[in-house]
């Protein structure tokens, strides 16, 4: 198909206008992120690699709480594009009940867990740390389901903007309450790796029930309110939350999954290895959170045009988001291969890092195509709530793939890290393709049915 500016200006426009708030969001839990490091590294090492551990262990978590959220925007972006908001509040309660289920789900699968941590092979000395710290990270997690089930419903709305003032006044919030109570300010006691702990979680609590108390309480979202009021529980609304939900949640766990395998391989080759592998995961995910927020942009605007049944613009949001997100693949790779010399040295004076940094940078730039469709096709298939091949792709690219070629490349040719980086290449845009297939095929289901 012949490419026409004046056909995709408009998308282009509204995607940025979307997207840019989620990209701030994104940005800003990563720049928490970074804070936390900082702080609690400052404070103790042993209470770093405590933390360390214990945020690894809640990342998967987390990550497949956020993924069944996801299920909310094609809902909500398809009744939004129809005009039906009464409605919207109505699938919002069933989807708060959804959400909160498997927000107990995974808190029972945490609690087991926490219950046999003294058997996961960790120090010692670090175990006192871990289970206090565990135990804060255990009670926030309804708090982030519940943050997560409004963000969706304020971005189906097209209202990206207010999700992302309330992540950033938490993440201040965050980093101010992680210097009070880490090194003990205002008179509150030095309280270490717990008080970043509790810190987060007043943090959480606090983002949760502002999104909540302005979907109830402002006059903005009053017919939304009223919509959750005098809606009823439906099983036909739970159902549809499950159905699309699980395999959302099980793709971004699998992903995740698969790349704490790498971690494992390349630990196998050694310390130095394991430093850079994490060094280029920092970039690498700083760059996919970018792309990510453009994604999520995508999937808001293909749900709202497949609730008006305008598959034309469905079509075109789609590639104009796998236009923008190549291009910002492009524009973000061109300064770090020219400071791949120096990249390694902002996190450590080892110049076998440096080294090793430098030369991952080359595999990286080549996965960035694979990785751009990746993203744009898999929010492109939740916002026409086409999801049930997302798991199966994910386990056939994520795991699969990647995990087996990262051996054979890295571990059984004697690659090294380099080897393990070459995998990634292949296994993202096996999945980009596997993904604009399934996109093409539900597309087509679709108009059909239609």
């Amino acid at each position: 198909m012949s490419y026409r500016l004046s056909t995709y200006t408009t998308h282009y426009k509204n995607l940025i206008f979307l997207g840019v708030p989620i990209i701030v969001g994104q940005l800003g839990n990563i720049i928490l992120s970074f804070a936390d490091t900082l702080m609690v590294g400052h404070h103790s090492t042993y209470e770093l690699a405590a933390a360390a551990f214990v945020n690894n262990v809640f990342a998967l978590a987390i990550l497949m709480s956020l993924g069944f959220s996801y299920a909310i925007t094609p809902i909500v972006g398809k009744l939004f594009g129809q005009g039906r908001p009464s409605r919207i509040g109505e699938v919002m309660k069933n989807a708060f009940v959804a959400n909160t289920v498997t927000a107990i789900i995974l808190m029972v699968a945490m609690g087991i867990l926490y219950l046999n941590v003294e058997h996961l092979g960790q120090p010692k000395e670090l175990l006192p740390l871990i289970k206090d710290y565990y135990l804060i990270q255990y009670v926030s997690l309804p708090f982030i389901s519940w943050f997560n089930t409004f963000k969706q419903f304020f971005d189906g709305i097209t209202d990206t903007l207010t999700a992302m003032c309330v992540i950033v006044v938490g993440n201040v919030m965050n980093i101010f309450g992680n210097w009070v109570l880490i090194f003990g300010h205002f008179g509150f006691p030095d309280m270490g790796l717990n008080g970043s702990g509790l810190s987060t979680l007043f943090a959480r609590v606090v983002m949760a029930l502002i999104l909540f108390a302005l979907f109830r309480r402002h006059r903005r979202y009053k017919v939304y309110a009223e919509g959750w009021c005098k809606g009823k529980l439906s099983w036909a609304d739970f159902k549809e939350q499950n159905s699309l939900g699980w395999p959302l949640s099980f793709q971004m766990g699998l992903e995740a999954a698969a790349f704490g395998a790498s971690s494992i391989m390349v630990g196998w080759i050694g310390t130095i290895a394991l430093a850079a592998h994490q060094v280029m995961l920092t970039i690498s995910q700083l760059g996919y959170m970018i792309y990510y927020g453009l994604a999520a942009a995508v999937a808001v605007r293909t749900s709202n045009f497949a609730g008006r049944k305008d598959w034309g613009a469905v079509w075109i949001t789609s590639r104009a988001g796998l236009h923008l997100i190549l291009l910002l693949a492009f524009t973000t790779c061109i300064p770090i291969f020219c400071c791949r010399h120096i990249i390694g040295g902002l996190f450590t004076d080892n110049v076998q890092v440096q080294q090793l940094v430098a030369m991952l940078v080359v595999p990286f730039m080549i996965y960035q195509f694979g990785d751009g469709m990746q993203v744009n096709y898999a929010n492109s298939l939740r916002g026409i709530g086409y999801v049930k091949p997302l798991m199966g792709v994910a386990f056939v690219s994520y795991f699969l793939t990647s995990l087996s070629m990262s051996y054979l490349l890295g571990i059984y040719f004697h690659g090294g890290i380099v080897g393990v980086w070459a995998a990634f290449p292949i296994s993202l845009t096996l999945a980009g393709i596997l993904y604009y297939y399934y996109y093409r095929k539900g597309m087509s289901r679709m108009e059909q049915a239609s």
